[in-house]
């Protein structure tokens, strides 16, 4: 199986040593998101989980831990935006991460490493060109540590619209020229494209609509062939495949903005207040009226040797 970190919060950024403690410990436990009192029971065994999925913005703390990781596959999605503090008020440095990047890059591989940079949004400090500017340095920046680059715009959910008024919509004219040119920034420094949700509008210009955590991403990283079950995808125009995330809203420290899983400033710093790093939940204890399931889990490996095997 698969292991998400990332799809609602920041794991290596900034609950790294938690993390650590679950893995040595052989299980975590995750509340639902709908149901308050219902709890998930995970083995992190290597025996069943195949590959972990991290998406950060800040690998640094998991650097000097990464032979933690060993027995399992890995894949890694960094974001890493030009934005100033306005809009990432806890970001470190693009510098800082990029350089975090290319350390990274070196131990895994660039198979197990891809760049985001996303969202996009667009304002009268971060115009277009700006954008196309800010792209091209970074892309020669991280050139040969990744061949893989995903772009996404900007979603105006009520939530962004209330912390960021000033985010706009990026009209379909601004996508695709941005779509067409990065995509040839990105060609001229050995990555692909990909487009996150966007649909197929991109792909008439160089741009590649499908998927970025896909099965074929998923088997690049882990070396080997997987047996994928039948999972639903994505919503909407997500390709992807999305399984079990130990992550919890409101959870992450960063703060950005335009972010999607944090309600406020305000319950996040609440909801941290009570991460306790011994504790098997990300955030608070167990309760007494909690109602603990044990997740259904098996390896996907597929040990069989399939025909491209030997062209």
């Amino acid at each position: 199986m698969i292991l998400h970190t990332g799809l609602r919060t920041d794991i290596p950024a900034f609950y790294t040593p938690w993390f650590l403690r679950r893995l040595e410990e052989g299980y975590v436990l995750v509340r639902s998101p709908y149901a308050a009192t219902t709890v998930t029971r995970y083995s992190l065994s290597p025996e069943m989980v195949d590959l972990i999925g991290f998406c950060t913005k800040n690998p640094r703390p998991m650097l000097p831990h990464l032979d933690k990781l060993t027995p399992y596959g890995q894949h890694w999605f960094v974001t890493i935006t030009p934005y100033g503090r306005d809009m990432e008020p806890h970001v470190p440095p693009k510098e800082q991460v990029m350089a975090d990047f290319r350390t990274l890059s070196r131990a895994l591989g660039p198979d197990r490493v891809a760049w985001r940079y996303d969202p996009i949004l667009l304002t009268e400090r971060y115009p277009l060109p700006w954008h196309l500017e800010q792209f091209a340095a970074m892309a020669r920046t991280l050139r040969n540590a990744t061949d893989t680059c995903v772009i996404s715009f900007i979603d105006l959910y009520e939530k962004v619209k209330r912390s960021a008024p000033e985010l706009r919509a990026v009209s379909r004219e601004d996508r695709i020229t941005l779509g067409r040119e990065m995509a040839a920034i990105a060609r001229e420094n050995g990555m692909n494209l990909k487009a996150c949700a966007e649909g197929g509008e991109l792909a008439p210009y160089g741009v590649d609509c499908s998927g970025c955590m896909t099965d074929a991403v998923y088997e690049r990283a882990f070396r080997g062939h997987l047996r994928f079950p039948r999972l639903p995808r994505g919503r909407g125009a997500c390709a992807c495949r999305l399984s079990c995330d130990i992550g919890a809203y409101n959870t992450c420290g960063h703060l950005c903005r335009y972010c999607y899983a944090n309600a406020s400033p305000a319950l996040v710093r609440r909801t941290m207040a009570a991460h306790d790093p011994y504790s098997p939940l990300l955030t608070g204890r167990l309760q007494p009226e909690d109602q603990v399931l044990e997740a259904r889990q098996e390896s996907w490996r597929d040990g069989q040797l399939r025909l491209d095997d030997w062209l």
